[in-house]
Parts: structure tokens; C-alpha cells; sequence
């Protein structure tokens, strides 16, 4: 290839203005960040995508869903955890705890520790000063940690208690309660190191929030100091210690207490689902023998800097705008788990991941982002997905512990496989055989797993309530959810419809795209509040809608009619078929209205959090709704709204999250608030808001790059002024993936105090709101067309 001078010029211009890499941005994530307040993120210590999660247990009479509360005292530190998931706790197995004095026998006698001060949390780093003297510090690899214990000086004996049977309680009271099945541990003489001792073991569990099947971990364990050992067994299952736990041990519990003559000890420990072999094998490859504590967190430093810091990068120094940008990107990363190799279900040569909470959760931010940063990794979870229909039967909308389940509303991984089919991921995954999961969750009523949430219908996978879908065109009250999950089932539809069209099946591209309409079949235009009429509310079986208030959901729950959002905000979340919506509100002036009364304080009674407005910054049904000013030619309202709602409720403290993280998915939604953009899944579209930084560098995988470039910006200034895509002025307010993802670009943005009207061209496409032909047109281009 020839390049001309000026060419060659242009790219010396690009080159030197790309901004310079710093080689240690793990430095400003913030690894406390939502880890209280009810963020329920993991503050120790991970790898991305990593599957030990190594850090503290506490006990306080109130579930500890990632292990880690700010009160309470420690039971122990465990290799096995979540972060950000609700529901009931997950994991806490695996665990060590040191002990101090004379122990006859662990299981029944207390061996709890307090705190001595705050534990210290950092990437790749934890430290807990326990009330016994005694430091704990923490490293973990992908599938082995290093526990480093210092002991006070004391006549007394030090100990470090291995109990297997150790778990993550749950005192909610609704049957999710983690329950220990059973496990064995044997100790061992490491072979050339005499006095020196290892174990090895399994524990067996099931349930939490997926209520999971059985599963068994094995576990290998190293000392590097000489030890002493026993053994305990019991067929107690220990009830008087936490008598308000729904997750009592069920099976004899087993566990091996350590005892050393020096006051620092290190332990080395792999985990496996496979074979004790293979955990032995884990903890040896990643965790060597001799390697020191230091060399295990700058190792973990430099994979997270290479593998996911280092693809977002800016000149910018403002320390608190970096500790967001790179403490969002850490948590984001956390979940899925990768455990292909560690899959002891069956035997495949493709990925596998598991820790999937939920794509209810993540198919809004987090799915396309990780899409932009990971594509590898994103297209293994996709490969991973269609490898488990074709074991399981099932692509559920989570899954956890090798086991579906919870489905919250639709069957949403057909959003996440329609949003990577219209942005062109092939490779390896199986198409066909993805569509033919997305026509199974559409068209099959999945057995009932019986879940005391919801006994109305599966909790492990599929749509329940498709009796009423197919028969109707609506679900009634029969089923719980009955009308969120209306307008899940609509997108789910119109996801299958999209991948149909590329697909060219028309047939189905014409059933689908039908039934994605079907959300209009909930519009209750005599619904009313604060001066607005039509809403989404309940219809029986006759056909009558029954009465609704627009602004109460009662409990917001599983047997409720919507889930975790009032009517108001759920019928804003037919995000296919918005032109529709906008004319089943009134038009454009009034959908606007509307829409700014959602952000008005003081107008509601609830959320008392966010100032008493509609708005719920903290569940994902309301994540687009700051955007959807797009449609009505408001672009400078949504730049507002958004840039709001990311600095009043996100902060990089450790109570910075407005609600649950959700395995990051608020994290993700502020990620996308900071570049400047915000994604409509299942559409190649992304509305335009505005950058927080003054350069922005994402990097794409091929060598691509994102540049994006503010001018005129400051901490208060973000108005839009004008914007250019890839050099040309631009007026649309609304951009395609294949404008500046697919292979790359630069949008420069100049900023102002106020507002401009720079956006006068097309509105952003409604494809649901289009005859079907035109629909189908319009996709296919999508699909064809790096012009779309």
C-alpha cells in the first residue's frame, strides 16, 4: 500500500496526538467502591474474569452477598465469591481462618475473629488486622490465592482452621440458604520438605440466589512453614452458633486445624470443579512454590493494566474522574467467570463461562461494552452460551455453579445474541443453533422448578408466562410479573425477529416482529397520574384492564405485577417501538413532558433516596429512560438528565453505587455516561451524550482505536455544541457501530454552557414502529451495509 505525502502527514498528526499510555493505571481503581451502601461489590482480590475471589467472610446476622460487610466479625477467608449479585449469598467456600490459642475442637468452639481497624482493599491486594493481633493478607491468580498470615508474638498456639464446611449464610427467610452437602480433607507430607503439609479435599453445596443444583469444588492447599495437624469430623450441624441462618449445615461436617511454631506463614491454594488433581495442578502452575506476596499482586497489577485498564486511556489528570473511569472498568470485569477447563458437566472444546447475574442485568451496558473492550472474551461467552443450550436445552437469562436460573422477567440472552448478530460477530459462534435457542425460550414453556418466589411459573429458564403471550397477545395476573414481563417478552421477540431477517428467515422474521408489538397490548390509555394519561398496566383473561396506579408497584417484586420499577418507568421500556410509544403518550411535546416529570424531585413519595422523583437511578429499568429525549429531537435534554444522574448518585467511595452493582452493570451504565455515548442493545444505534474527558482512547482489538476528543469542556460545561464523526461534521444525534466501532473513528465534540441545536437530522430509528417490510429492509441493511 502507497500512502501520499499528505496522507503520511495526516498520520504523523494522529499519532502524536494519541495519548501517552500510563503503565500503572490499577492505581486509581478504588477496589471498596460499592462495596457498602448496598453496592454488595467484592473488595479483595480477582483477576478479570477470574474464578477465585479471595477475601473475607463476615457474620452479622444479615446476608453478606459478596462475603464483605463493614460490621461484623470475620469466619473466615474464603477462595470462592460473587460481587454485586443479590438475591442471597453465593460461594464463601474453601475457606481458612487463623486462630489463636487452644482449640479442642473447632466445630463447635467459636472461632470467629473481630476487626482491629478497617481492612486496607487494592488491586490485587487485601489486608485484615483481626482483633486477635493476628494480619491476614491476600493474593489471588485466576484459579489459585496466597494467604499470608502474621501471627502475633504469644505463648499462645497459632492456628489456621480449614473448614469445609464453611458457606455463605442467607437470613432472609426465603429458601435460597447456600446448604453444604458434604466433603472429605486429607492432609499430606509435602514429599521433599519433611514436617511441611498439604491438603487436599471437596466440599459439596448447593442453592443461593440461582437456587443452583449440587456442585463440588476441590480444593489443594500448601504451607510453607511446618506444621502440625487434626482432623475433625462431626455429624453436628453446629445449629446453636447462628440460629437464625436458613442454610444450616445438613451433612457431618469435616475440616483440618494447622498448628506452626512461627509467627509468618504462607499458604498456597488452588481450586478445581474438576479433580483435587487439578486444583493441585492450578496452585503449582500459578502460585509456585516460594513466590512472595509482592510478586502475586504487581503480577495481578499488570494483568489487569494489560488486559482491561490499558484499553480505555486519556491525558486527562483529574484523579477523581480517573478513579471512576478505572474503578467502573474494574468492577465490570469481575463477572462472568471464565471456567472452560473447569466445566465437570461435559466435555467440549469450546469456552465456558459460568457467574452469569444476570442478563436481566447486563444486557443493557454491560454486554455491548464488553463487546467494545473484550471482543475475544465476549465472543467466547457467546460460544459459551450456545454450548450450553446444546447440553442443557436452556440459554436461561443467568446461570451460577454450573446451574441455570434466576429468570427475572424475559428470556434475555436473546437480546445479547440479537445485539452481537446486527453488529457483525460471526467467528466462531454457531448461529443457527443460537437462533434455535432464542426459538425454544419463544415458543416452550419451560417445566416449574417449583421456586417459593415465584410459584407461578420456571424460575431456571425460559418464559413462563407464554400461555398467556401466545394465547393472548398479554399475560394476565395469573402469572407473576405479569406486565413487566410483557414488555421483556415484546423485546425478546423483536430480538428474534432481528436475527431472523439476517438469517433470511422470513417466516419467522414476520411471527416475531408481529409479536414484539404485543406490548401495545398492555397500554391502558384511562391509566392517569400527575396530569398524564396511558400506562402499561394488567389485563385479565376477558380482556378487561384492572384498575392500576401508575406510581405503585406494591412490593416491586417476584409476585408483584412489575419488578423492581413502577408502572410509570416500565412504560418507557419499549425501546424497539418507541415511536409507537411516543404516539400512545400524546406525540413528541408531551412525551417530553412526561419524561422531565420522571426527573422532577418532590413529585412522588417514594425513592426518598433520589429526592422523591420517578426515576430510579438504581434499577436497570430505568437506565435508558435519560436517553430517550433522543427520539424527541431533545438530545440536550438527555446530554442533561444523564450527566445528572452520574454525578448525584455515583461516587468513588465505598457507598458509591445507587443500588446493587448487579455484576456490574452499574458500573457499565456509568462507563457509557463517561464516553459519551449510550447503547440501544439489539440495535446496531447508539445515542450521542457527552465525553467526560478531553481525550478518550479505546482500543478496539486489531489494532483499531476510538479517539474521542472534547473541546470546550469543563466539570460544569458539557452542553453539545457540535459534534464530528471521523472528521465530518455531523447532525444526527444518533451514531451506527459501524461508524466508529467496526473499524474504528474519532468524534470530536465541542462543548458549550448551553445547549445548541445541532442535531436536525434523522431521528434515530424506531424499527418496531415500521411496517414490517420496511423493518426487515431496514435490518438487513444494518446487517450489510457499513453505511447503515
Amino acid at each position: 500500500m502507497v500512502f501520499s505525502l499528505a496522507a503520511l502527514a495526516t498520520i504523523a498528526i494522529i499519532v502524536a496526538a494519541a495519548p501517552a499510555v500510563n503503565t500503572d493505571l490499577s492505581r486509581f481503581a478504588l477496589t471498596d467502591t460499592g462495596s457498602i451502601g448496598g453496592g454488595n461489590t467484592f473488595p479483595g482480590v480477582s483477576r478479570p474474569f477470574g474464578i477465585v475471589k479471595l477475601g473475607p467472610d463476615l457474620y452479622s446476622g444479615t446476608d453478606a452477598y459478596s462475603g464483605y460487610l463493614a460490621k461484623g466479625n470475620v469466619t473466615g477467608f474464603s477462595m470462592l465469591h460473587e460481587s454485586g449479585t443479590g438475591g442471597a449469598p453465593k460461594y464463601g467456600v474453601v475457606s481458612q481462618m487463623p486462630v489463636l490459642g487452644e482449640i479442642e475442637n473447632p466445630l463447635v468452639q467459636e472461632t470467629n475473629d473481630t476487626r482491629a481497624e478497617p481492612d486496607l482493599t487494592k488491586v490485587g491486594y487485601y489486608r485484615a488486622k483481626l482483633g486477635s493481633g493476628t494480619t491476614v493478607e491476600l493474593a489471588a491468580a485466576d484459579k489459585a490465592g496466597l494467604l499470608q498470615y502474621t501471627f502475633p508474638k504469644t505463648d499462645k498456639p497459632l492456628n489456621v482452621w480449614v473448614d469445609v464446611s464453611h458457606v455463605l449464610s442467607s437470613y432472609r427467610g426465603q429458601g435460597l440458604g447456600q446448604h453444604y452437602l458434604g466433603g472429605n480433607i486429607s492432609v499430606l507430607d509435602e514429599p521433599d520438605k519433611p514436617g511441611f503439609l498439604y491438603y487436599t479435599g471437596s466440599g459439596k453445596y448447593d442453592n443461593g440466589w440461582n437456587r443452583a443444583a449440587a456442585w463440588t469444588v476441590y480444593f489443594c492447599g500448601h504451607f510453607d512453614a511446618p506444621a502440625t495437624y487434626k482432623i475433625f469430623r462431626s455429624p453436628h450441624d453446629n445449629k446453636g452458633k447462628n440460629t437464625k441462618r436458613e442454610d444450616t449445615a445438613q451433612a457431618p461436617r469435616v475440616g483440618a486445624l494447622f498448628r506452626f511454631n512461627q509467627t509468618s506463614v504462607v499458604s498456597r491454594v488452588g481450586v478445581s470443579f474438576v479433580s483435587t488433581q487439578q486444583a493441585c495442578d492450578n496452585a503449582a502452575r500459578e502460585i509456585p512454590r516460594g513466590s512472595k506476596i509482592e510478586d502475586v499482586r504487581a503480577e495481578t497489577r499488570q494483568v489487569w493494566d494489560r488486559q482491561v485498564f490499558s484499553k480505555v486511556t486519556t491525558t486527562d489528570t483529574n484523579t477523581t474522574k480517573l478513579n471512576q473511569l478505572y474503578t467502573a472498568l474494574y468492577f465490570m470485569h469481575l463477572l462472568p467467570q471464565n471456567k472452560t477447563g473447569e466445566n465437570p458437566l461435559w466435555t467440549s472444546d469450546e469456552p465456558y463461562y459460568d457467574d452469569i447475574f444476570t442478563f436481566w442485568d447486563l444486557y443493557r451496558c454491560t454486554t455491548s461494552l464488553l463487546h467494545v473492550l473484550q471482543p475475544t472474551a465476549y465472543e467466547e461467552l457467546l460460544r459459551s452460551m450456545v454450548d450450553v443450550w446444546q447440553h442443557v436445552g436452556w440459554v436461561s437469562d443467568a446461570r451460577s455453579s454450573f446451574s441455570n436460573g434466576a429468570v427475572q422477567g424475559g428470556s434475555n440472552s436473546d437480546n445479547v445474541f440479537a445485539d452481537a448478530y446486527v453488529k457483525g460477530v460471526r467467528g466462531r459462534v454457531d448461529w443457527d443453533a443460537a437462533f434455535a435457542s432464542m426459538v425454544k425460550n419463544a415458543e416452550v414453556v419451560p417445566p416449574n422448578n417449583n421456586d417459593s418466589r415465584d410459584p407461578t411459573g420456571s424460575t431456571r429458564e425460559g418464559r413462563s408466562a407464554l400461555p398467556d403471550w401466545l394465547e393472548y397477545g398479554y399475560i394476565t395476573p395469573e402469572f407473576s410479573r405479569s406486565v413487566s414481563r410483557a414488555v421483556e417478552y415484546a423485546v425478546n421477540d423483536f430480538s428474534l425477529a432481528t436475527v431472523a431477517a439476517g438469517l433470511g428467515k422470513d417466516a419467522e422474521f414476520a411471527r416475531y416482529f408481529n409479536r414484539s408489538r404485543h406490548w401495545r397490548n398492555h397500554w391502558n390509555p384511562n391509566m392517569t397520574a400527575h396530569g398524564f394519561a396511558g400506562f402499561l398496566g394488567p389485563r385479565d383473561a376477558h380482556g378487561a384492564f384492572l384498575p392500576q396506579d401508575p406510581v405503585s408497584c406494591g412490593g416491586c417484586y417476584w409476585r408483584d405485577r412489575y419488578y423492581q420499577a413502577l408502572p410509570w418507568e416500565y412504560s418507557f421500556n419499549a425501546h424497539h417501538d418507541l415511536a409507537a410509544l411516543m404516539d400512545l403518550c400524546g406525540g413528541r411535546d408531551v412525551f417530553v413532558r412526561r419524561l422531565d416529570r420522571t426527573f422532577e424531585p418532590g413529585v412522588f413519595a417514594g425513592n426518598e433516596a433520589f429526592g422523591h422523583t420517578l426515576f430510579n437511578p438504581g434499577n436497570e429499568p430505568s437506565f435508558a429512560t435519560p436517553y430517550l429525549y433522543h427520539f424527541a429531537r431533545r438530545p440536550d435534554l438527555a446530554v442533561a438528565r444523564s450527566r445528572y444522574v452520574a454525578k448525584a448518585y455515583y461516587r468513588p467511595t465505598p457507598d458509591g453505587l445507587p443500588g446493587n452493582s448487579d455484576a456490574g452493570a452499574m458500573e457499565s451504565w456509568l462507563l457509557w455516561n463517561m464516553l459519551g455515548l449510550y447503547p440501544m442493545t439489539g440495535q446496531p444505534i447508539f445515542l450521542v451524550g457527552s465525553p467526560w474527558f478531553a481525550d478518550l482512547t479505546v482500543a478496539l482489538g486489531g489494532g483499531k482505536t476510538l479517539r474521542v476528543m472534547t473541546e470546550g469542556g469543563t466539570e460544569g460545561i458539557y452542553h453539545v455544541r457540535s459534534l464530528k464523526v471521523n472528521g465530518k461534521q455531523w447532525d444526527r444525534s444518533w451514531l451506527s457501530w459501524y461508524d466508529i466501532f467496526d473499524q474504528g473513528g474519532t468524534l470530536e465534540f465541542v462543548l458549550g454552557a448551553e445547549p445548541a441545536t445541532w442535531a436536525t437530522g434523522d431521528l434515530p430509528p424506531s424499527p418496531g414502529s415500521m411496517a414490517p417490510e420496511e423493518a426487515k429492509t431496514l435490518l438487513r441493511k444494518q446487517l450489510s451495509s457499513k453505511e447503515a
